[in-house]
């Protein structure tokens, strides 16, 4: 595993727990490591989106369609 797919995985159990910011911290992480990958700005745009932080989650979809426009999972 790599460790981008640790800070995915660590990122979305804390996710799914309900821990928002826990989880968006791991994919933060992620990012700074691979900032291109559309799949960590959904991931993060989530986490967000959960806290209630709308317009960032709306920048980091937006960010992921940018990369990747044929996106289906971009929120």
């Amino acid at each position: 595993m790599t460790k981008i797919d640790e800070l995915v995985f660590s990122g979305k159990s804390f996710l799914e727990n309900g821990d928002f910011n826990k989880s968006l911290e791991f994919f933060e992480q992620a990012l700074l490591i691979d900032p291109k990958n559309p799949d960590l700005w959904n991931y993060k745009g989530t986490a967000l989106r959960s806290l209630g932080r709308y317009g960032e989650s709306m920048d980091c979809f937006n960010n992921s369609l940018k990369l990747d426009p044929r996106d289906k999972f971009a929120s």
